[in-house]
């Protein structure tokens, strides 16, 4: 059974590019254009991975992580924070609310691939 991978952006064009990468490595993919879509979609598409924005409407993806990672029915989720905020702060932040991954955009395909199947266990 292919693993799920969550993708939760607002920007069309990272969202295509993102689909594609992923629907290539054989993965099942869903996305979500807000925060409050990414966390229905994870109660009810059951994702391996989430790749996660930060910057989102409605919830940002600081806030989608931490319920993600608080909530026992999607606390085993697999999220990998991607932003164009890449100061240590932020990144920081991100890993302290549960991510396990920050990417900063924009991101090298080939290192995006990678640290994706590295968290699936690929």
């Amino acid at each position: 059974m292919a693993k799920r991978v969550l993708i939760a952006d607002d920007e069309p064009n990272i969202v295509t590019s993102l689909e594609f990468l992923m629907e290539e490595a054989g993965l099942e993919v869903q996305i979500a254009r807000n925060g409050q879509e990414a966390l229905e979609l994870a109660a009810s598409f059951a994702p391996d991975l989430v790749l996660l924005d930060v910057m989102m409407p409605v919830l940002n993806g600081y806030e989608v992580c931490q319920r993600l990672k608080t909530d026992p029915r999607t606390r085993h989720v697999r999220v990998l924070m991607l932003s164009a905020k890449g100061r240590d702060v932020e990144i920081a932040k991100g890993l302290e609310l549960g991510a396990d991954g920050y990417i900063t955009k924009p991101f090298s395909t080939r290192e995006l691939v990678a640290k994706v199947q590295e968290l699936l266990g690929q």
